[in-house]
């Protein structure tokens, strides 16, 4: 009698843990009961029911990210994912998409080298493929190529059509502004004055005219109640209407909105708006801003009067010549002392310190001469134009570099994208691309830089003029004024103690800013 052989014993189901992750990148219609990150959960739950028999399971969790985009790792919900990874709770990530995880393929590469350390896989939904097999690499690589190819290709199309917008003066977006209310129009969202803030608007650029300060002017908005603008968001929620600060004091006068022009880049075009505030104003607020730089109108503490602070500098040792005062009985001494000395000594420094009278009156002179010698002030003139031209020149020369290392760059992805086994370059096409974007970057900032420099260069009738202000009155004016006149005409003043040179070099904003400064006050 035949014995009937026994059938092995089946191997017990592994259950797989899977973890559905859902994004959008904006909140537009997620009030709605069912919405897209609805739908793309019920398209994997129905994806995993399908692999049930090879024992995969959905977990409880939710990982839903609203309104977040999918070009960083910025998302709530992601960085939960993530955590519960490194934690053992996930074994499989499904997605509706590929461009659901990820839209950058560096972040994605990231992310996937989290996975295989912990052994987890992923599936989309709509795009079949393994990504335990080369092949299934590759085809991810691509499909993530593309959607960050997409991605950028949105960006630049936006910003194009911002960049379009403004210059025809069209309002392009972006916080409303106290003075105006932005109201919805067929042709696109516009700003119609509002009159009651404007009032406000122009009464706060007067304030800051008259105080010249910008925590003064603060303190006195919060005695009156006065607040930012109130606006109201697509969802209903109040925003704004919070008490004055220094920054949002500042933002506020140096927006340009409120000359009637709009603002891209480093250029202004006429807005289809109403100004609020007049020219004359408007170029005398930013006039006493930019005079008190990074101080917000605070007088730094000189008590001194020393003229030359933070302008003599040591030749010798290459750093700043510091103002300081001894005292004998009733007498006091300043001198300026190098910097270097004071920190290692004096047997280090040919120059030591230098009497501030002396240095003071010599600078003083220099400039009373480049007023009346002729030969002076054509030297002068040339040194000022000389600092922006090579300053220029610098800048020519490293875009040049720039430009010459993009071609460069450019010719090596050309290689990395054309290789055979594009999955092992990956990481390299990654890096390749994020050297391209920062070169562009900084090739941007450099073209900008020659331009505005370009238009800040000054003739010899405005140096004329800045400087022949100086001789009939500097006897008359207050020691701090003094000190503001001379810091706007000066750029440094160089002291060489082992040869007993100094060297004045004038500052080309800084006549411009005297010359533009005593024609508002003769208008």
């Amino acid at each position: 009698m035949r014995r009937r052989r026994s059938q092995p014993d089946a191997a017990p189901r592994t259950t797989v843990r899977c973890a559905i992750y859902t994004r959008k990148s904006t909140e537009e219609g997620l009030e709605q009961d069912f919405n897209s990150l609805d739908a793309q959960r019920e398209s994997a739950e129905n994806y995993i029911a399908s692999q049930r028999d090879e024992g995969w399971v959905c977990v409880p969790d939710r990982y839903d990210d609203g309104g977040f985009t999918g070009g960083n790792m910025e998302r709530p919900a992601l960085r939960r994912l993530m955590a519960d990874i490194d934690a053992g709770r996930v074994d499989c990530v499904v997605v509706y998409k590929v461009d659901r995880l990820s839209r950058s393929l560096m972040d994605f590469a990231k992310m996937m080298e989290t996975f295989d350390k912990h052994k987890v896989s992923f599936v989309s939904v709509t795009q079949q493929f393994n990504t335990t097999h080369s092949m299934g690499r590759l085809t991810l690589n691509i499909l993530l190529s593309f959607a960050q190819f997409e991605r950028e290709i949105i960006s630049e199309r936006t910003r194009d059509k911002i960049a379009a917008a403004r210059r025809k003066g069209k309002w392009a977006g972006g916080k409303p502004l106290l003075g105006y209310d932005l109201v919805a129009l067929p042709g696109g969202s516009k700003l119609i004055v509002n009159e009651d803030e404007a009032a406000r608007v122009r009464q706060i650029f007067d304030l800051y005219a008259e105080y010249e300060a910008l925590i003064p002017v603060v303190k006195v908005l919060d005695e009156r109640g006065w607040r930012t603008k109130l606006w109201m968001t697509k969802k209903g929620a109040p925003c704004g209407g919070r008490p004055f600060d220094k920054n949002a004091l500042f933002k506020l006068l140096t927006n340009p909105a409120y000359l009637g022009k709009v603002k891209h880049l480093a250029e202004l075009f006429p807005g289809e708006h109403a100004a609020i505030v007049d020219e004359q104003t408007w170029h005398t607020v930013q006039q006493i801003l930019k005079r008190n730089g990074s101080t917000g109108g605070v007088h730094v503490r000189n008590r001194y009067g020393a003229l030359l602070k933070g302008l003599l500098r040591c030749v010798p040792c290459d750093c700043a010549m510091v103002h300081s005062v001894t005292a004998k009985g009733t007498k006091r001494y300043r001198y300026y002392v190098c910097a270097n000395a004071m920190k290692r000594g004096w047997h280090v420094c040919p120059s030591k310190s230098v009497p501030a009278a002396e240095i003071e009156r010599f600078v003083i002179d220099q400039v009373r001469k480049a007023v009346n010698d002729p030969a002076v002030l054509a030297a002068t003139v040339r040194q000022v134009r000389l600092q922006s031209e090579e300053a220029i020149a610098k800048l020519e020369l490293e875009r040049n570099r720039l430009v010459a290392e993009l071609i460069r760059r450019g010719a090596a992805l050309r290689e990395l994208l054309a290789a055979p086994d594009v999955a092992a370059t990956s990481a390299e096409i990654m890096r390749t691309r994020e050297e391209i974007r920062t070169l562009e970057q900084r090739s941007t900032e450099v073209r900008d830089r020659i331009l505005a420099i370009g238009r800040e260069l000054v003739d010899e009738k405005q140096v004329v003029a800045a400087l022949r202000l100086f001789d009939p009155v500097w006897d008359q004016l207050a020691a701090r004024e003094q000190v503001r006149v001379i810091q706007l005409l000066i750029e440094r003043v160089d002291y060489d103690g082992a040869r007993g040179t100094v060297a004045v070099t004038f500052h080309a904003d800084g006549i411009r800013s005297l010359v533009e400064g005593k024609t508002e006050d003769a208008a």
